[in-house]
């Protein structure tokens, strides 16, 4: 339990057995994700029981994210599955071919691409690795040079340089999609290529009417989204800096800095922030990661991430565990280094709530006194949220009897999520038992400090209204009750 930044892995052919999806919970992935770009609703459903498995077997809780396709900007496909486009050849994107394309023409998924661009347009095709130059658009015919040629194979994406493609975020099978994912019972779920907030806030409508109260995650990757990111953050419980559709938009070297800017402005609102895309490429092959790929996980560590995640490494890749225990290693040894600012952070936060300012007073407090651990008694896990937003340096443990908040917690960074029956309504009898089950954890001993929240009447969402200080083992056991 003493990382704090939480592992997101991807399931596919090479994570779906049970086996090995044991050997990843017990390795440290605290959260998996279901890719819907690929597979069938049973696929998900029989992964995601497989997961609970997982779970139950390795004794600790793990979240579901269910991450929708979002629109297919594609090309079709192609005679013989791929061409060779030479630099300077033409090149056209056809909008209403039907048949397998060749290297002079190939049909397309997104049949209104011809309706976007216009002359001096700059289209990327395969993340970037080939760039075409439109000259000329007639009717369903984009007429294109080739200016940066290679290896092109069936359905790769398509991004307009500079952003500025009109497609939906949330397609007719995204909405399907989502109902699925309310089925299974998922966590989280993620929205690919929205621009605005207003596509969260329908993407939250649809959730909530299929009986679904999963986190909302944005995946920032458009233009669009950079330039509205904080309306998207208003709408949404956390966002995704995919690195992958983003840099191919706005440019590669764009894009450290816009992450550093995403993850602190996640947090400054109370939202989570996951970073995404090439994390550990190299370890689909590899045994060891590149040093570069070590570089870039701690940077995203240092930059306050809740969690990082793995795409391909652990879906299709031949190092799956291996690449799981080198991500927390990674992580661990980042975490040592940061630094901790708590008295910098308090400075031009405004509390609005008593339960905020509860959870503020604990952060203090635990960091001025240097005391062990933070024990949050939560019903909806937005205390221990509020907590985790601030780096003290002291691991938040956060108990509650929802077994949904307490999935929902596997990604929120130095929260510990742990399951307690709310059997008894009487204050002191919780926070006696909360004690004994962090006793229980190995995570304190007689004789430490602990800060103790919770609120009054107990279980109301919301509620937190109280903060206590005590010294483990100096509370006496209430009487019954």
């Amino acid at each position: 339990m003493s990382r704090h930044t939480k592992i997101v892995a991807t399931l596919g052919p090479a994570s779906s057995d049970l086996a090995t999806l044991e050997r990843l919970v017990q390795s440290g992935v605290d959260v998996v994700r279901l890719n819907f770009s690929h597979g069938t609703a049973e696929d998900h459903i029989k992964r995601a029981n497989q997961i609970r498995d997982a779970a139950q077997l390795a004794g600790r809780p793990v979240g579901i994210l269910a991450d929708m396709q979002g629109p297919k900007i594609r090309v079709g496909k192609f005679v013989d599955n791929k061409v060779v486009l030479q630099r300077d050849a033409e090149f056209i994107l056809d909008a209403k071919l039907a048949e397998p394309g060749n290297a002079q023409r190939v049909g397309l998924d997104y049949k209104d691409l011809p309706r976007d661009v216009k002359p001096g347009d700059v289209l990327l095709l395969d993340d970037g690795r080939l760039k075409l130059a439109v000259e000329r658009v007639l009717g369903h015919e984009i007429h294109t040079r080739v200016k940066v040629g290679g290896e092109l194979s069936n359905n790769k994406g398509i991004n307009r340089q500079g952003g500025g493609l009109t497609a939906p975020a949330l397609t007719a099978k995204d909405m399907d999609d989502i109902k699925t994912a309310a089925q299974i019972g998922v966590d989280f779920v993620a929205i690919s290529f929205p621009k605005g907030a207003a596509d969260m806030y329908m993407a939250r409508q649809l959730l909530r009417a299929a009986g679904s109260s999963a986190v909302l995650i944005a995946k920032i990757e458009r233009t669009e989204a950079v330039a509205n990111l904080e309306e998207i953050l208003d709408a949404c419980d956390g966002i995704m800096v995919a690195r992958g559709d983003l840099a191919v938009e706005v440019g590669d070297a764009a894009v450290p800095a816009l992450q550093k800017r995403m993850i602190r402005l996640a947090r400054e609102k109370n939202k989570l922030a996951i970073t995404a895309t090439q994390m550990m490429e190299s370890m689909i092959h590899s045994p060891v990661p590149t040093r570069a790929e070590v570089s870039d996980v701690a940077n995203a560590v240092l930059d306050g991430t809740d969690a990082v995640m793995l795409s391909a490494e652990t879906a299709s890749g031949k190092f799956p565990v291996e690449v799981v225990e080198s991500m927390a290693r990674i992580c661990l040894e980042a975490e040592k280094s940061a630094e901790v600012t708590m008295d910098r952070d308090f400075l031009d936060r405004i509390f609005t709530r008593i339960d905020q300012s509860i959870a503020m007073a604990a952060m203090w407090t635990a960091y001025h006194l240097k005391v062990k651990a933070i024990a949050s008694l939560t019903q909806t896990g937005s205390t221990a949220l509020w907590m985790s937003r601030l780096n003290s340096g002291v691991p938040i443990y956060a108990l509650t009897p929802e077994i949904g908040a307490r999935n929902q917690m596997t990604l929120y960074r130095e929260v510990y999520p742990l399951l307690m029956s709310q059997v008894h309504a009487d204050r002191d009898v919780l926070l006696w038992e909360a004690e004994q089950i962090l006793l229980e954890q190995g995570v304190v001993d007689y004789g430490d400090l602990i800060v103790l929240t919770i609120g009054e009447p107990i279980g109301a969402a919301g509620g937190t209204n109280t903060m206590k200080i005590v010294r483990v083992g100096d509370t006496p056991k209430p009487g019954p009750v």
